[in-house]
């Protein structure tokens, strides 16, 4: 099995994962938004992952052998002008143990970058490399389309997704969010990965996104792992997976993310008795808890090293 996986991956990718199928994403969700945040604080937030993106720990052996990757999203427009039979190359970055042959199924984190951040930003966090190498994890880091896409999670719509650009696609939280499932099926094609053992995980707008796809693809994921999560939705939702186990990172004084969205997400698991985790980190912020503090990215794998679904 190649370790530089490239592919062409059409449009109407399907997707089937223990009886699940995905097919290219429904329409926008009937979740709606209990927690309206302002386009000027989405800015300051946008600064705040690329700057935490570009302030990255110094390279280790194993953040060298991170490979930067793409594939051609078949018939997806780059802007807002559509043109037929136009492939978007579509960048993603994987890390893959040195330790795998494909003899043995190793453990999947797909892992979502924030707003304005991109995947060798993510894939990048302090001390995540070394750590998918100690623990045998294979790590997938998709694009999302762009940097903006929301995976989904404020809907399918150009309009629905703060922070955008007028010439983003029409559909860019449709694309974004089809283009973390054809990430998850090339790298399941590609590789031997426990089907048990395929654990979603993301910062900010990835945390939104880890919360939709964690609930609109019940059936793939063995946990959760949303990190100072940008979620716009209700924690009613989390009714669909009473099932799956989630550890929750939050700083108490985050600026973009308020602490109480964490906490009511929080007491909704305890009411529904879900397995789950809640790590609060007292002064911390939104970026710098997990971008730079390895500590807690060793805390997500610990809980997932805990996690299977059979």
């Amino acid at each position: 099995m190649a370790n530089n996986l490239t592919a062409r991956v059409r449009d109407r990718t399907l997707l089937h994962l223990a009886g699940h199928t995905a097919t290219r994403p429904q329409k926008e969700s009937t979740m709606r938004s209990r927690y309206p945040q302002s386009l000027a604080m989405l800015t300051v937030l946008l600064a705040a992952l690329v700057t935490s993106a570009a302030a990255q720990a110094p390279v280790s052996a194993t953040t060298a052998r991170i490979q930067e990757l793409s594939y051609q999203f078949e018939g997806a427009p780059w802007s807002s002008v559509v043109y037929e039979n136009v492939a978007v190359e579509m960048e993603y970055q994987m890390y893959v143990p040195t330790t795998y042959d494909g003899s043995t199924a190793y453990p999947l984190m797909v892992l979502l970058h924030g707003l304005g951040s991109n995947p060798g930003g993510v894939i990048r966090y302090q001390g995540l490399t070394d750590l998918a190498e100690e623990r045998g994890y294979i790590v997938a880091a998709p694009m999302g389309y762009n940097s903006r896409g929301w995976y989904g999670s404020r809907g399918t719509s150009r309009a629905s997704n703060r922070g955008g650009d007028a010439n983003d696609p029409a559909n860019l939280g449709d694309l974004s969010e089809l283009d973390v499932m054809n990430v998850l099926a090339m790298t399941l094609e590609g590789y031997n990965i426990d089907r048990d053992r395929i654990y979603l995980a993301g910062h900010s707008m990835g945390g939104g996104g880890t919360w939709h796809l964690g609930i609109k693809y019940p059936d793939i994921w063995a946990g959760l792992g949303p990190v100072a999560p940008a979620i716009y939705t209700s924690p009613d939702a989390l009714s669909a997976i009473t099932h799956i186990p989630v550890i929750i990172i939050q700083g108490d004084e985050d600026r973009l993310v308020n602490v109480d969205i964490a906490r009511r997400w929080v007491a909704q698991m305890q009411e529904l008795g879900m397995t789950h985790q809640y790590v609060e980190i007292p002064g911390g912020d939104h970026s710098r808890i997990i971008a730079r503090d390895p500590d807690n990215v060793k805390a997500i794998f610990d809980f997932f090293d805990q996690q299977r679904k059979n």
